[in-house]
């Protein structure tokens, strides 16, 4: 079957115009209408499917990624570089040994973590995400789960704030996995300051601290600051990255995955 061909089928055109706004940031109704040989018509179409979806955002005479500026809807994050965050979660699963103790953040790469994870015999997570919880408590690995209190925000399902940051100091983990929204040489970031400063707690609360992130987040910055390099024991991603930061992780003693 032609690449034409299936360009013709809606679902299929649709998650490859998702795919490619996501690599552009933002293009134009013509532009798609070329890359995929169809109609503008058939393509502004398209675009009010995906954005009622949260995949992008459709604007005057073409569409803009959900991530410009921010990481966007949860439900759309998740669909985001799924095959990069699974391998990330496979590696994660690989360096957790049962009856360990996790702190686990709320985001799209953690939760597909956790559901690798979940399997593992015995662990006790404490987390901020009600997913994850979920996740761990309907998993085969009989984990014993903490939901941490807190201001709880729907958006995320997660709880934030002066609550949850107290709550995470009652607990003492082996490793906190964390996901973050940007990294390059001067460390791990996110773009809400609220989910960076419970990262920063579980860095605090933990012997060992693991940062996920696939790809489109390297050599990318963000507002709020989780901790530089040197504060990060292992570093897992789904490609290998770049000569440069690749340096500063291994100056800075990260172990890379």
């Amino acid at each position: 079957m032609t690449n034409t061909r299936l360009h013709d089928r809606p679902g299929v055109r649709q998650a490859r115009i998702s795919e490619f706004v996501v690599q552009r940031g933002e293009t134009s109704v013509e532009a798609l209408a070329e890359k995929f040989s169809t109609s503008a018509e058939t393509i502004r179409r398209d675009l009010t499917v995906l954005d009622a979806a949260g995949q992008l955002r459709k604007i005057h005479g073409g569409a803009r990624a959900v991530s410009d500026g921010g990481e966007g809807f949860f439900d759309a994050r998740m669909r985001r570089n799924t095959l990069a965050k699974h391998l990330i979660a496979e590696k994660m699963a690989a360096l957790v040994k049962p009856r360990q103790t996790l702190f686990m953040d709320t985001g799209s790469t953690t939760l597909i973590c956790a559901e690798a994870l979940a399997k593992i015999k015995n662990l006790t997570i404490i987390t901020n995400s009600t997913r994850i919880a979920e996740t761990f408590s309907a998993g085969a690995g009989g984990a014993s789960v903490y939901l941490l209190g807190g201001l709880f925000r729907g958006d995320n399902a997660q709880t934030v704030g002066a609550g949850t940051i107290c709550e995470v100091a009652n607990y003492r983990a082996d490793m906190a996995i964390l996901t973050v929204g940007a990294l390059d040489a001067g460390g791990a970031m996110d773009f809400s300051n609220q989910e960076a400063m419970v990262a920063r707690a579980m860095i605090g609360a933990a012997e060992h601290v693991a940062v996920v992130a696939d790809h489109a987040k390297l050599n990318k910055r963000a507002a709020f600051k989780i901790c530089a390099l040197a504060g990060i024991d292992t570093f897992i991603s789904d490609r290998a990255v770049s000569k440069d930061l690749n340096k500063a992780l291994l100056d800075a003693e990260v172990n890379v995955v």
